[in-house]
């Protein structure tokens, strides 16, 4: 290979080395070493189990003692001619049945078949557009959350808007923010640092989520995770036998979507790894047992119990050591895609389970939320 003298019309930037078959020369590829554990993990472990900490503490963290408004979302105020006005325990939540959990898993099962099918450019980009409805969404109540319980003053003042009535102004003011902070992350998101935003705008929306969705009880906390248990399983180990590789590899990869990956995650940049790449983790394995460590939160709250001898604490234990083992897992696996779930469900419903057995009161957890008394703690 010939490179013309002054160098100026030939950038070569992957070296080629031609060698004669007699000269018998012995080629050897070097490949550096990775680390066992990359900082980008343990910041991801950091990350998830702060954020069933965080939702499952949030109610207490941002309602006062005596709340006089509701400024956590943007929708038309109580009349203030009665002086009436909707406490905590008439919050609206979403209690989740039986049917529901089952009906869910099975939707997530077509949701993910059709993903992995029929995967495109403007498929991923309507992901995106749902991603950000949900992360703005997600985004300005938890900060008008904050605001209204830091400085009541802040949300006084109010407009009237054509569709959602009496406003309070700074509800506007961080919509706006909130809607910018997106459009940013959108333009950006191919950018080194685009997972911070991404992350961001998932971790509020999920924190939204868990305030907004209940377990009623520990037998749908069981019906859930035990189907979303074999959901992980399957879509990751058993898929490769009826499609041609793993269908939950391949959409979290996004392999159809032209290489980006979907917004249905929380990435971290590998930091020490040489083969750069992103260490991940679905909404799915810390939505479906923040539900769990909720329940168990409300059932300590609801009967008194102190740290170590209630089920919260050692709930939120046993998902930050599930989770451990799913990256153990991975690491033993070379790499290969984990079903955390499988690791997760036996370290948080299967640790509440026996710990209440060990205690002999498992029948007072199975009973807890199956009558029609409302919850003791107030708390949705």
């Amino acid at each position: 290979m010939a490179c013309p003298k002054d160098n100026s019309t030939l950038n070569v930037s992957i070296p080629v080395v031609m060698v004669a078959k007699s000269t018998g020369v012995e080629i050897l590829l070097y490949s550096p070493d990775r680390p066992i554990v990359d900082q980008g993990v343990l910041f991801l472990w950091l990350m998830s189990v702060g954020t069933i900490i965080c939702a499952s503490l949030w109610q207490d963290m941002t309602t006062t003692e005596q709340t006089d408004e509701r400024y956590n979302e943007l929708s038309p105020k109580e009349s203030s001619h009665g002086g009436a006005v909707k406490d905590d325990s008439e919050k609206e939540v979403l209690d989740i049945s039986v049917k529901g959990a089952i009906f869910f898993v099975i939707s997530a099962s077509l949701f993910l078949v059709l993903l992995y099918f029929f995967m495109s450019s403007w498929v991923f980009w309507l992901l995106i557009v749902l991603f950000c409805i949900g992360g703005i969404e997600g985004m300005h109540s938890c900060i008008m959350a904050i605001i209204a319980r830091t400085c009541k003053c802040c949300v006084r003042n109010t407009v009237h808007l054509p569709l959602f009535g009496e406003t309070a102004i700074v509800s506007i003011i961080v919509l706006c923010l909130c809607l910018a902070f997106a459009i940013f992350w959108v333009i950006h998101q191919a950018a080194s640092y685009a997972w911070i935003g991404q992350d961001i705008l998932g971790i509020c929306m999920m924190i939204t989520v868990l305030q907004v969705a209940r377990l009623p009880n520990i037998k749908v906390a069981s019906v859930l995770l035990s189907c979303a248990f074999l959901y992980d399983i399957f879509w990751v180990f058993i898929s490769p036998f009826f499609f041609k590789d793993s269908v939950m590899v391949a959409v979290a990869k996004g392999e159809n979507s032209g290489g980006g990956s979907i917004p249905m995650l929380l990435r971290v940049p590998r930091i020490s790894d040489p083969f750069g790449g992103y260490d991940m983790i679905g909404f799915g394995d810390i939505l479906f047992p923040g539900l769990l460590v909720c329940l168990l939160f409300r059932f300590d709250r609801s009967n008194k119990r102190g740290v170590l001898n209630g089920y919260y604490f050692w709930g939120v234990v046993g998902y930050a050591c599930g989770l451990l083992f799913t990256y153990l897992g991975l690491y033993l696996m070379d790499g290969h895609g984990q079903p955390a779930l499988l690791y997760l469900v036996p370290c948080t419903l299967g640790l509440s389970l026996v710990l209440a057995l060990i205690r002999g009161e498992l029948r007072l957890l199975l009973s807890y939320g199956n009558d029609s008394t409302p919850d003791p703690s107030g708390q949705a």
